[in-house]
């Protein structure tokens, strides 16, 4: 994964979408680098975020749909099917070293599959720590993207969805991708 080195992280520049999951918003750092994706939130719930997120630099975030226009096609291509994979700089330069290590490895979860959480604790070198794993992608701040919605139970069975739209969405997101339930791997 390539990751784009982020001085500051602000400022942010934002857009949106209309996605199956309800509207979509992202923010990019100045170098393009998307830093923040949600969705199953009002605007001003997400601008709040990012005010969170960027609360020691210089400027507001600003709404700028053309900075973000490479972002919100890929994830539009995503939707529609004819995505399986995204090319898009991420930062996760602010985020703890194990958490970074664990969405890494979750960006590399193939379309279409899945992983358990004790897979995903194997590759990082931590086995046996699948609840923590479990706690990092909770806080994942991208998600889709790094598609933390493809970490299911050791069973198979889904487990585990802090995103808005709880299991509904995960199940969403796995359907369109064409995982068939129970299926690790």
């Amino acid at each position: 994964m390539r990751q784009a080195p982020c001085s500051s992280p602000r400022p942010l520049l934002w857009g949106a979408m209309d996605s199956p999951l309800g509207r979509l918003y992202v923010a990019a750092g100045p170098g393009g680098a998307l830093v923040r994706l949600t969705y199953g939130v009002r605007e001003e719930e997400f601008l709040a975020e990012l005010d969170r997120s960027a609360r020691n630099g210089p400027a507001a975030p600003a709404f700028d749909p053309g900075a973000v226009a490479p972002i919100l096609r890929q994830l539009d291509q995503y939707f529609t099917g004819a995505r399986r994979r995204f090319r898009l700089e991420v930062d996760l330069s602010g985020l703890p070293p194990f958490q970074r290590r664990v969405l890494e490895a979750v960006r590399s979860i193939p379309y279409g599959r899945a992983w358990s959480y004790g897979q995903v604790a194997a590759a990082v070198g931590k086995p046996g720590a699948a609840r923590a794993v479990g706690r990092a992608l909770a806080q994942n701040p991208v998600g889709i993207v790094i598609p933390c919605h493809r970490v299911v139970a050791a069973d198979g069975s889904l487990h585990g969805f802090t995103a808005a739209g709880g299991l509904e969405a995960k199940r969403f997101l796995l359907e369109l991708e064409g995982w068939q339930q129970g299926r690790l791997g």
